[in-house]
């Protein structure tokens, strides 16, 4: 199977993403898996074109994206992405939507059609901290999974399409009283086990 994984660059002034820091590191001969890695600016204007551009030319069987969600104490597929932007922060452009249809008069949201609970359960059992998630909230990590999810809907539906949130490393938290991280290497890890779960679909 042929996926394309990315993953967004540092944004909100951070120096590290982990979704990228891990991303970066996936294995690139995982069995029957012809696997592509792209960095994807953490931009509303340009990540969902640049995503769908890459999977279309390259003909892209799966498109798994990977985000930070700082906070949360485990990985989480995401199972749904909706139609608004609403950013508390600004972009890596400056932009800050507010209240912002993704796409106007479009479908108020798209269900992700990985194998998410087929994904937790491999990475419970592996021993990583996993849960589905129903928010991808309503910054660039949601932006992206709407725009993936409705070019595949609309043009290419045999091609699979979701999300993945991470959560902060070590190093992000060591300032942070009481705020749950992961170490890389889990994070890795639990990219290859979803990456495997899905091209045996």
């Amino acid at each position: 199977m042929k996926i394309l994984l990315t993953a967004f660059d540092p944004f909100g002034g951070a120096s590290v993403n982990p979704a990228w820091e891990a991303v970066s590191r996936v294995r690139e001969d995982l069995p029957g898996i012809a696997l592509r890695k792209l960095l994807v600016p953490t931009v509303f204007a340009e990540s969902g074109a640049l995503v769908n551009r890459t999977a279309n030319e390259w003909g892209a069987e799966a498109v798994i994206c990977v985000g930070q969600a700082g906070g949360r104490y485990e990985v989480t597929p995401e199972r749904v992405a909706i139609n608004i932007d609403d950013a508390s922060v600004p972009d890596n452009a400056g932009d800050q939507p507010l209240d912002r249809p993704i796409t106007p008069g479009g479908a108020p949201a798209y269900f992700a059609t990985l194998p998410n609970k087929a994904i937790v359960a491999a990475l419970r059992k592996a021993g990583i901290p996993s849960s589905l998630s129903d928010s991808a909230g309503t910054y660039v990590c949601n932006h992206l999974l709407y725009q993936v999810l409705e070019e595949n809907a609309l043009r290419h539906p045999e091609r699979l399409g979701g999300f993945l949130h991470l959560p902060f490393l070590p190093a992000q938290v060591v300032n942070r009283s009481r705020t749950p991280s992961m170490a890389l290497g889990d994070m890795v890890r639990a990219l290859e086990i979803a990456l495997a779960v899905t091209s045996a679909v």
